[in-house]
Parts: structure tokens; sequence; C-alpha cells
């Protein structure tokens, strides 16, 4: 049996028949993934050089350890093969969600549910042409089903950024290894030999590194998720495509607290959540291309990751003298991350991919939000009111925006979502729903971020005439 963090004696050639071709298993028991005792004793020297108790660090991954009975140092366990294990997000998210309180789903909620989204779509039915779908069986779900559901798409969608992540850290040390390398004797300063020795042995622990890394990254994103289970009143509250397959459910614990402190009634609260409900999940199912643009962006912003060492050391200084970063203390180590200490400045590729993402998030926002209104702004006595609460929580407090501003740096207005709102009802205005939900049949039909305010100049500038005859 190996011991905890992989540092004890390793497993039989017969029960690991790969271990001499895998870099990553060492011949000699005495030195994990091919490092020595020496070079682990120089990191060590080179974290408390920089202030970090190297104990705090093995004492938070074996904590993870043993919340998710796998070693997050050595990864055996993580059966999805990914850089972001899928059973530490889960794991993290359904722990945090126990924290708090969870109903069952009852009889009542599957019933209030099923009759307000079967109302819900036949609204629908007179505001869009996309077809409502064949209802799911339950059509209510409880947090944690919601969570076990979604966190498939979210590891997808973080997925890109881990390797970004770790592609630049694995450039950052293969450079200082190569500096390190290339310097004579008498070049180095002798107050940097410490340092140096633990750099050059920072390519053999590469392994352990990238494990953290996308440790860190799925224990952050389980906890975000987490916080979202409490508040989403549907599945696809979060307007984005997170799921294979697409269906209306309704949260019934949420949707309730959703409506605390309204003197509206419950019913036309259920019916109003219903309603975006239904009109993201018709949305999502009939546009296949999107989950995969979504992804896309992530993946292009990633590509662009640089590391800036020197600046994010300043940004660690300036934040431990104001006492925001402790870095022995792992929870303010997870704060600092959380809150976009360490975001590296984006590229004008990420900044590109950025605004892709941004345009496209506002745009789902703000067509829910015009199809919404058309087809219960004169049907439900409480729309008008029910709509100010939504706009004036998004603005202060939405659970989504703050998840991809810690990740991305991303912050999509409400304002933008209003503006795609009116252009959405711009189009259906001058050409009906077909011309304005058919501008989803392909990306290259939407708008981008300067496009938005003016929907007829767009629409001329991207529609061709049926009669030519005035371009001949």
């Amino acid at each position: 049996m190996a011991s905890k963090f992989g540092f004890g004696p390793e497993d039989s050639d017969e029960e690991n028949p790969d271990k001499s071709e895998n870099p990553a298993h060492s011949n000699n028991p005495g030195e994990p993934f091919g490092f020595s005792a020496p070079d682990m004793q120089a990191l060590m020297a080179q974290f408390e050089s920089m202030g970090i108790n190297p104990q705090t660090i093995f004492s938070q991954m074996s904590q993870v350890s043993g919340i998710l009975g796998f070693n997050p140092l050595t990864g055996k366990a993580n059966s999805s093969g990914s850089l972001v294990p899928l059973e530490t997000i889960r794991e993290i998210g359904r722990q945090f969600i126990a924290a708090q309180s969870q109903l069952p789903v009852g009889t009542v909620d599957l019933t209030q549910s099923a009759a307000a989204l079967d109302l819900a779509d036949l609204w629908l039915n007179d505001a869009t042409i996309f077809p409502a779908l064949t209802r799911h069986p339950s059509a209510a779900w409880s947090r944690r089903e919601w969570l076990d559901a979604s966190v498939e798409g979210w590891q997808k969608l973080v997925e890109p950024l881990a390797n970004g992540m770790a592609a630049a850290l694995t450039s950052i040390v293969e450079q200082s290894n190569g500096v390190e390398q290339s310097n004579g004797v008498d070049e180095v300063d002798p107050t940097q030999s410490e340092a140096n020795s633990a750099l050059g042995s920072l390519p053999s622990m590469l392994p352990i590194l990238r494990s953290v890394m996308g440790t860190l990254f799925a224990t952050q994103l389980g906890n975000s998720v987490g916080a979202l289970a409490l508040s989403v009143t549907g599945s696809n509250d979060v307007a984005l495509p997170l799921f294979k397959r697409f269906n209306a459910h309704l949260i019934p614990q949420n949707a309730i607290g959703w409506g605390e402190g309204l003197d509206i009634p419950e019913d036309e609260i259920r019916i109003f959540l219903a309603l975006r409900e239904s009109a993201a999940a018709r949305l999502f199912a009939h546009t296949p291309w999107l989950s995969e643009y979504i992804y896309d962006a992530v993946s292009s912003y990633a590509s662009g990751i640089r590391i800036d060492i020197q600046t994010m050391q300043e940004q660690a200084e300036s934040a431990m003298n104001t006492g925001e970063l402790d870095l022995n203390n792992p929870q303010s180590i997870q704060i600092a991350i959380n809150q976009g200490l360490f975001t590296p400045e984006a590229t004008p590729k990420q900044e590109a991919a950025l605004a892709r993402l941004e345009i496209a998030l506002a745009l789902i926002e703000g067509w829910i939000d015009q199809l919404t209104t058309q087809a219960a702004g004169e049907r439900l006595p409480s729309y008008a009111a029910l709509s100010e609460t939504l706009r004036r929580r998004r603005a202060t407090s939405a659970p989504t925006q703050q998840l991809f501003s810690s990740l991305f740096g991303l912050e999509v207005s409400p304002r933008k979502s209003r503006e795609c709102a009116k252009f959405w009802s711009d189009v259906k205005a001058i050409g009906g729903m077909e011309l304005c939900d058919g501008r989803w049949e392909d990306p290259a039909l939407l708008p981008n971020t300067d496009e938005v305010s003016d929907a007829k100049k767009f629409l001329e500038s991207t529609t061709v005439p049926d009669d030519l005859s005035g371009l001949i």
C-alpha cells in the first residue's frame, strides 16, 4: 500500500506494468515522481524563503485526500482523467449543500412545478418559433439533483482554463530551469543558490504541481457550484448550456426562497420562474452549436494565459502587507484566488475571446427577457414587479456573474443584458419571431458588442436582399 501523498514505497511491478515507462514512477522508492530527498528539501526551503509554511500545503492536501477518498498529489483515483477532477467538484459541492438546509422534492412540488411549466409552454408557443420540448418525467429537482446533473458541464467549462494555467506554469518552470543551466557558476548570486537549486528540481515535480493546481481549481469550482445550487430556481437558471440534453425543471426549495419577502402570490412567482426556465431550455435545445461556441471562447481565452511572476509577487506582497493574504492560512489563499487576486493580465487575444463570451451571455439573457415579456407581460398581473425584482438581484448578487468574474475577470453588466433584450425586441418588431429566432441558426448571424445598439442597421448589413438587380 502506498503511503499518503505517494512518498512511501511504490507498488510492485506486477501491479504497475507501465511503471518503467512512466516518468512519474521512480525505481527508487525514496524518489517519488523522480525527485530525490535533497530536491524536496530544496523546494521546501524555497517555500520557506517566500514565507510559506510547507506543512500548510501538505495539511491542506491531506484534508482534501481525507474528504474525497483519493490522493490529490498522485491523482490515482481521478477516474475522469482530466486535470480538474470531476469527483472533487461533485464532492465539494455536495458538502457545501449538505452544510445548508436541503429539502427533498415531494409530490406537491412535482405537481405544482409541472402545472407551472405546462402553462409557461402554452404561453411561450405564441411568442417563439422554437417548439416546446417533451416534458421530463420529473418537473422538479432538488438542489443536489441540479448539482449532480450540471457538474459535468461546469467541469468542461473550466477545464481549458486549468490547462492554460498549467501550461503557463510549465513554461515558467522550463524557462527558469533553462536559465539556471545556462548560467555559469561564477555568475550565480550566492544568495540565490538555494532558490536556483529548488528551481532546478521543479521540472521533475511538475506532475505534483499540476495535480495541486487542478485540485485547487476543482475545489474553487465545487464551492462556487455548491453556492449556486442554493439559489438557482431552475435547471437552466444560470443561462448557460451546461447539459447534453435540455429540459425544464424547477427547484422548488429555491423558488420559494426567491419569492420570500414579496407580496406576490406563490403561483404567480412559480409561473414567472417557469417561463424563464422553459424559454432557456427551448433556446439551448434548438441551438446545438451554442455550447461549443461558449466552450471555444473559454478555450481561446485559456490558450493565451501567461504568468508574470514579478507581477504576481508584487500582488502577493501588497496583499500580505495589507493583511488581505496570509500564506500560512489556506482559507485566506482560497479567498484571494476566488477574488481574482492572481488573475493574469489579459492579452489582446484574450480580450477578444472575453468580448465574444460576454456578448453571447448577454444575448442569451436578453432573448430570454424579451421572450418572457412578450409571452406573459399582459397575462401575469405581477410580471412588472417580478421583472424588476429579478433585475435588481441580477445587478447586485448574481452568483453566475461572481463565478465568471473570479475565473476570467469577466463581468456581464446588467446594462448589456438590457441592451440585448431591446435588440431582440426591435428585431421581432421589424421581422416577427421568425426573423428574431432565426438569428440563432448560426453565430455569424448574431451581432457583436458594437452592433446591438441599432437592430435595423445590423439587419440591413447582414441580410441579402431578395432582388439583387440593384447590385449588378
